[in-house]
């Protein structure tokens, strides 16, 4: 419903009234108090209720909306008045547009300040799929676009701008734009599909198939961002990514990673007493978890050793260089004490003849 077609319900209370200035000042003032009235209703009977509830999501939407409802009727009020002071053309198109404009700017940033309220609500709950995946940030940016193309649209509307002609524009602009920035659209579509893919979110350990590799500290449209274990953070485009064979070595069920601790004993050694030491430093060491609990293989026959390997898992992939050498040590250091031998390669060389020398 339009300004012009209010304007025809009070026509008849404008004409006994005679006076426009007195008329129009009488219709913003009834407007006034229908504000208020709508302010009272929503922020006294509506707060009240949402007061009782447990949640402050209802609470932070009417203190959001009191202030745009009033505003919208004083602003209505003031356009109805415009019209029956009888201004020229001019004057009250500008009158009415400039009203218009602010009404789409005071629903703006109501409307923003809803859509953060809501996100904020999604955000808190841990359980979230669109936090654990970082669909969040993506969201945010999505409304954000959103609701500037609506007001963009309704403040065209507003000053009777015809959108067709701008809309055909922005359709050819956008169209070279992406020629122009294939690259920066490249990785902003391979951002979306990891953010809906989710095949890994902040704070996982990621190894990527070139050898980069770091916690993930940021999933943005256009970059995600790791922290490598030099405590240097690297950015990467979201088309490398996308195009990279991604280890997640704190995906799946558990975030817990196993190392492998490879080690060789001189032939002839006592099988039984090197397993029993290798699982004695494992269950010695406190970071290393009960939980699978750690376990000794016997690989292989070497050229100069037979190769074992300590099997063990530990709470955090970021920590895996750290124990690994420090299980490393604890290894050699248990070797050395229970007489246990560590072999290096040997060659044994054979001389068949030897080269006659001139005398």
């Amino acid at each position: 419903m339009s300004l012009e077609d209010l304007q025809s319900w009070f026509d008849p209370v404008a004409e006994i009234i005679g006076n426009p200035l007195i008329g129009a000042a009488l219709i913003a003032l009834l407007f006034i108090v229908f504000g208020k009235l709508a302010d009272w209703v929503v922020s006294a009977l509506v707060g009240r209720l949402a007061a009782r509830s447990k949640t402050e999501f209802d609470d932070g939407l009417v203190a959001a909306m009191h202030r745009p409802i009033f505003i919208t009727f004083v602003l209505i009020g003031l356009g109805l008045a415009s019209y029956r002071l009888g201004l020229e053309s001019i004057p009250l198109y500008v009158t009415v547009g400039l009203l218009q404009t602010i009404g789409i700017a005071i629903w703006y940033g109501a409307l923003s300040a809803i859509s953060n309220l809501i996100l904020q609500t999604v955000s808190r709950r841990r359980a979230s799929k669109l936090v654990q995946s970082g669909m969040l940030s993506l969201l945010q940016i999505v409304i954000k676009i959103a609701l500037v193309a609506l007001a963009v649209y309704f403040v065209f509307l507003a000053w009777d701008i015809d959108v067709t002609a701008w809309m055909a524009s922005a359709g050819i602009v956008g169209l070279a734009l992406s020629f122009a920035a294939k690259d920066t659209l490249s990785n902003l579509f391979a951002g979306v599909s990891i953010v809906a893919d989710a095949p890994y979110k902040t704070g996982d350990y990621i190894t990527l198939d070139n050898g980069q590799r770091g916690v993930v500290t940021q999933i943005g449209l256009r970059s995600t961002r790791l922290l490598t274990r030099d405590d240097v953070e690297i950015t990467i485009p979201n088309g490398i990514i996308g195009n990279s064979v991604i280890t997640n070595e704190a995906g799946g069920p558990s975030q817990k990673h196993r190392i492998r601790v490879a080690v060789g004993v001189a032939y002839g050694s006592d099988m039984d007493h090197v397993i029993e030491t290798l699982g004695r430093v494992a269950a010695d060491h406190s970071e290393i978890c009960e939980q699978p609990a750690p376990r000794v293989r016997f690989r292989r026959f070497g050229e100069s050793s037979l190769d074992v390997e300590l099997l063990c898992w530990i709470a955090r992939p970021v920590d895996r260089g750290r124990l690994h050498h420090e299980l490393n040590l604890a290894v050699y250091k248990a070797f050395a004490s229970e007489g246990i031998a560590i072999p290096f390669p040997q060659r044994d060389l054979h001389v068949r003849s030897m080269p006659q020398q001139d005398v």
